[in-house]
C-alpha cells in the first residue's frame, strides 16, 4: 500500500508496530493495486509482499523507501519448479541480475512481460496460503530416483506382499506420497503407458483419487480372495441359497441375493454359500430373467457395469476352473446375453482356455451353448471351436435338433467349418438304412406334422430320424451355404424338406418369416451359382413366393455409418460415376462400376470378429458370391481406414486399392 504525505504518518507507525497487519498490507499492496504513479510533492513508500531482512520500523526510520521482494523470487534462491512455474520470460529475467546479490528483483507492476507478472502473484498468493507444495507436485515432472533407494523399497514392497497389509492410516501423508510417488513410477518403468491427463488427474488432491483407485482394486482382490474353492462347505447354506435363486423372479432380485453373501462373507461369514456351482446358477438365471422380459440391450448393460454385477462375474472367473462342464457352458451363455458383443472381452478369453481342459467332459449341449454364445458374441477362438468339433463329433447320435442346428450356425458365423463332425453326419446318413428330416413346428396348422412318423422311426433300431422346426432347416441351410459344404448328403437330406413347405404361410409382417426366408434364399442362390451341377435348386412357386416375400423391405431398411458416408464422399473425387446401394441377387453392395463390373464394399466393425479382426462368415459368403457373380470386389476395412491420416492419404489408398492409379 502506498502513501503520498504526511498525514498518513499514523497508519506507517501503526504498520510498523504490528508485524502481522504489516504482511497482510504488504500481500494487498502485491496482488490487488496497480503500480504507483510518480508523485512530485510527496513522499512515496513502496511495500512489497515479502519478509525485509530489516525490521518494519528499521525501514519507516531509514528515511529512504525498499524495495521489498520475497526471497523465493530471487534469481539464485528460487527453486527450479518455480522458475518453471515463471516461465522461460522470468528464467532470463533472474539470469540478467544474477551479477549483484543484493539486487532484488522487481515488482510484478515493473516487469515487462504481463505474463509473468501475473504468474508471480499467483505464486505469492499460492505460497501465502500454504499451497506451495500441492503446485510443486503439479509443476514438477516426476524425478527418477537412485538405484539403491529403488532397490531397497522393491525388498519393502516384496517384503510387504508376503505379509497380510495392514489398513492405511490417514496421518501418515507423507508415507502415503512416497508409496504413490512409487506407484507412478513403477507403472512407468514397468511399461504402463498413462497420457498427460491421466497423470494430472492421478496428482489431484495430493493423489487422493489415484489413492482410491488403489484402494478399492485392494479391496476388491481381497474379497474375490475370499471365496476359495477349496474352503470346507455348509451344505445346507448353498442348497438354501441355491433355491433362492432359482425361484428369484427378475434379474435384481438374483443379484440382491448374491449381493448379501458377498457382504457377509466380508464381514466373516464363512464357509462361504456362493460355490461354483450357486455362481454359474445366478449368472444363467439373471441372463433367463432378462431373455424372459425382452430387456433392452442398454438396460443390459448398465446392469452388467453395476459394482455387484462385476463382483459376481470377478467370482466366476475365479472358480471357473472348478465349475462343471455344465456350469462353464451356462456362465458362458449368460455372458453373451448379458454383454452381447460390447463386454466380457478378457472373461471370454478365460473362458475360451478353461473350456479347452474340460472339453472330453462337455456334453452335446454344453458344446452347442459355448460355442453358439462365442459366435453371437463375434468372438473368435479357433483352439476351442476344433476342440468342440471334435467332441461333436464323438456325439453325433445324442444332439438334438436344435443342438445341432445351433453348432452348425455357431461355427458357419464365427467362419470356421466343422469338418469333422460334417464328415460323421454324412457317415450316420449312410449307416442308417433309414434316415429322414422332418419339419416340425408347435403352432398347429401351420406347417405338415410328421410326429408320429418320425417317433417310429426314432423307436426302430437301426433308424437316424430327425424332426426340425422351421428355423432350424433355415440355420442349418445357410451354414452349409456359408461354410461352402453344399454337396454334403446330411445337406441333401435336410433340403428335401422343403418339398413339405407350405408356401402360403410366408409373410413378410413377421420378423422370423423373413429371417428364414433370407436365410434359404441366399442358399437357394448358392446352389444355382456354385453348385450347378447338383440340380437341387428350388423351382416353381415356392421359388418365386420366397423371392417375393425376400424383397420386401419391411425389415431390410439399409443404415449408413458413419464411416460408409465418409469413404463415400471421397469415392466421389476418384473421377468415377458410382452406383450407391446397388442389389446383385439378393446382397446390397454400397458401390458399384456397372460397366467395369468393380463392386467396392466398406466392411465395419461388424463384419470381422471382436478380438482377432477376422472376417466373420456371412463377410466371407458375401465375398465369395458377389465374386462367382463374375463381380471384382474390392473390400475396405474399419481397421485400414484407421490407419490413414488426412483425406489426401485417404484418397490415395482408394485409389490404390481400387486401381486408379495407372489413370
Amino acid at each position: 500500500m502506498y502513501f503520498r504525505n504526511q498525514s498518513e504518518t499514523g497508519k506507517l507507525k501503526q504498520l510498523a508496530s504490528n508485524p502481522r497487519l504489516y504482511r497482510r498490507r504488504a500481500m494487498e499492496a502485491a496482488l490487488l493495486l496497480p503500480p504507483p504513479l510518480a508523485a512530485r510533492g510527496g513522499v512515496s513508500i513502496a511495500i512489497a509482499f515479502s519478509v525485509s531482512r530489516l525490521p518494519p520500523a528499521a525501514a519507516a526510520a531509514a528515511g529512504k523507501p525498499r524495495k521489498l521482494a520475497p526471497p523465493a523470487c530471487r534469481c539464485r534462491a528460487t527453486p527450479q519448479w518455480q522458475l518453471d512455474f515463471l516461465g522461460a520470460e522470468a528464467d532470463t529475467e533472474a539470469d540478467g541480475g544474477g551479477d549483484d546479490d543484493d539486487l532484488d528483483l522487481s515488482l510484478p507492476a515493473e516487469t515487462n512481460d504481463w505474463c509473468v507478472r501475473a504468474r508471480r502473484s499467483a505464486l505469492r498468493s499460492i505460497e501465502a496460503r500454504g499451497l506451495s507444495p500441492s503446485l510443486q507436485r503439479m509443476v514438477a515432472s516426476p524425478k527418477k530416483k537412485n538405484k539403491k533407494k529403488k532397490s531397497k523399497k522393491t525388498n519393502l514392497k516384496q517384503k510387504k506382499a508376503a505379509e497380510p497389509k495392514p489398513p492405511r492410516d490417514t496421518d501418515d501423508d507423507e508415507d502415503d506420497e512416497e508409496e504413490a510417488d512409487d506407484d507412478l513410477e513403477a507403472l512407468l518403468a514397468g511399461g504402463g503407458e498413462l497420457d498427460d491427463l491421466e497423470l494430472r488427474v492421478a496428482q489431484f488432491a495430493d493423489g487422493m483419487f489415484d489413492e482410491k483407485r488403489q484402494r478399492n482394486r485392494e479391496q476388491f482382490i481381497q474379497t474375490l480372495s475370499a471365496f476359495s474353492p477349496a474352503a470346507p462347505s455348509n451344505r445346507s447354506q448353498e442348497v438354501s441359497l441355491n433355491r433362492s435363486i432359482v425361484e428369484a423372479r427378475t434379474a435384481d432380485e438374483v443379484l440382491a441375493l448374491t449381493a448379501e453373501v458377498v457382504a457377509a462373507v466380508a464381514k466373516g461369514l464363512s464357509p462361504s454359500p456362493l460355490t461354483p456351482l450357486n455362481i454359474a446358477t445366478a449368472l444363467h438365471r439373471i441372463a433367463k430373467n432378462m431373455e424372459a422380459v425382452s430387456m433392452l440391450q442398454t438396460h443390459r448393460l448398465g446392469f452388467a457395469r453395476s459394482r455387484d454385477m462385476s463382483m459376481l462375474v470377478g467370482l466366476a472367473m475365479v472358480a471357473l476352473p472348478e465349475c462343471s462342464p455344465q456350469g462353464v457352458s451356462n456362465i458362458s451363455w449368460a455372458l453373451s446375453k448379458i454383454g452381447g458383443d460390447l463386454l466380457y472381452l478378457p472373461e471370454m478369453d478365460r473362458i475360451a482356455q478353461v473350456a479347452i481342459t474340460k472339453v472330453d467332459s462337455f456334453n452335446a449341449q454344453n458344446v452347442a451353448n459355448v460355442a453358439g454364445s462365442f459366435a453371437s458374441m463375434r468372438h473368435s477362438a479357433p483352439d476351442l471351436i476344433s476342440a468342440l468339433t471334435r467332441r461333436a463329433a464323438e456325439l453325433v447320435y445324442t444332439f438334438k435338433e436344435q443342438e445341432l442346428a445351433q453348432f452348425l450356425w455357431g461355427c458357419a458365423s464365427l467362419n470356421e467349418c466343422p469338418y469333422p463332425l460334417l464328415d460323421a453326419l454324412d457317415t450316420a446318413c449312410r449307416d442308417a438304412p433309414s434316415f429322414d428330416c422332418h419339419l416340425h413346428d408347435t403352432v398347429p396348422g401351420m406347417w405338415q406334422s410328421s410326429d408320429k412318423e418320425a417317433s417310429s422311426l426314432k423307436n426302430s433300431s437301426n433308424a437316424y430320424a430327425l424332426n426340425f422346426t422351421r428355423d432350424q432347416i433355415g440355420n442349418i441351410a445357410w451354414s452349409y451355404a456359408v461354410l461352402g459344404q453344399m454337396d454334403r448328403s446330411f445337406f441333401s437330406g435336410i433340403w428335401k424338406t422343403l418339398s413339405q413347405f407350405e408356401e402360403r404361410k410366408i409373410s413378410d409382417q413377421y420378423r422370423e418369416d423373413m429371417m428364414f426366408v433370407s436365410q434359404v434364399y441366399l442358399a437357394n442362390q448358392s446352389l444355382k451359382l456354385e453348385y450347378p451341377h447338383l440340380d437341387m435348386c428350388l423351382r416353381g412357386d415356392l421359388e418365386e413366393n420366397l423371392t417375393k416375400t425376400g424383397r420386401s423391405k419391411r425389415f431390410n431398411q439399409k443404415m449408413t455409418s458413419s464411416f460408409q458416408k465418409e469413404v463415400g464422399r471421397l469415392l466421389c473425387s476418384t473421377g468415377h460415376e458410382w452406383n450407391k446401394e446397388y442389389t446383385i441377387d439378393g446382397y446390397t453392395v454400397d458401390a458399384v462400376l456397372v460397366d467395369e463390373k468393380l463392386a467396392f464394399e466398406i466392411d465395419g466393425p461388424s463384419h470381422f470378429s471382436r478380438n482377432l479382426g477376422t472376417p466373420l462368415g456371412h463377410t466371407a459368403f458375401k465375398r465369395r458370391y458377389i465374386a462367382a457373380a463374375g463381380w471384382n470386389l474390392v473390400s475396405l476395412s474399419h481397421q485400414e481406414w484407421e490407419n490413414l491420416e488426412g483425406e489426401f492419404e485417404q484418397l490415395e489408398y482408394l485409389r490404390r486399392i481400387l486401381g486408379f492409379d495407372a489413370e
